[in-house]
């Protein structure tokens, strides 16, 4: 029989043996929770400073869209909008004013001939779609660049024909581009249109952004615009957007 005193021992025996395996299951969770820790503070953050994500796609090395501008004037800018806003690989077209002497010009200012602007738009195209030279062909095949300072009923410097270049090259190509033209014998008489170097382009007002898609019923729409438009899909059905 067991003596009372070996009971007490082995009563008193049974919790420190549970406090021990206690302790050192409360150690190993510590320690690993402390590597965990390290292990992810030794991780590098974005430069941005905002955390990592294991899904992200890191874009730092993939190449950008490339989009280059080219800026015509060809009369009425309501016209030349809506023949380039159709083109495949045309991002976007503004119309406005450029050319001029003053800042920031209205719509009736321009109109009243005294600023030096002309009605041009500012066409954001994507390269590996289209080329300059399309650009220009269109251009030439969709306005009469033989009237000076006139594009059918609408007469007046702002509506003079006029590539204005950003660089060299687009100055080169449409100098051999008009020469081109000119040994062609296309057109009855020479080509007027001028080569200006782009300075400040001022958007127009609102009113004038997307104005045949937005008023394709308006008079002058249905009179000028229209056969513009109707000249580029007769001419240049592969080129327009799907």
């Amino acid at each position: 029989m067991m003596s009372n005193t070996r009971v007490a021992v082995r009563v008193v025996e049974q919790p420190q043996r549970q406090t021990q395996k206690t302790l050192w299951i409360c150690f190993w969770v510590l320690a690993a929770l402390a590597s965990f820790c390290l292990n992810v503070s030794a991780a590098p953050l974005p430069e941005d400073g905002s955390a990592a994500s294991a899904d992200k796609v890191d874009t730092k090395d993939k190449p950008q869209k490339e989009e280059l501008v080219a800026t015509f004037a060809g009369g009425c800018f309501w016209c030349t909008e809506a023949v380039f806003e159709r083109m495949i690989g045309v991002n976007d077209v503004i119309s406005g004013y450029i050319g001029g002497t003053v800042p920031n010009p209205t719509y009736e200012q321009v109109c009243g001939k005294k600023t030096g602007h002309a009605e041009a738009v500012e066409i954001y195209y994507d390269p590996s779609q289209v080329t300059f030279e399309e650009l220009l062909e269109v251009f030439f095949k969709t306005h009469d660049p033989t009237t000076l300072n006139r594009q059918g009923p609408d007469e007046g410097p702002q509506y003079r024909s006029s590539v204005f270049f950003h660089n060299e090259q687009q100055k080169e190509a449409t100098e051999a581009y008009i020469k081109k033209l000119n040994e062609s014998g296309e057109f009855d008489r020479q080509i007027v249109t001028l080569l200006e170097k782009a300075t400040t382009f001022y958007p127009a007002e609102e009113v004038h952004q997307d104005f045949y898609r937005k008023n394709p019923n308006y008079g002058y729409c249905q009179a000028i615009v229209r056969d513009k438009v109707r000249k580029f899909n007769r001419n240049f059905g592969d080129k327009i957007k799907k």
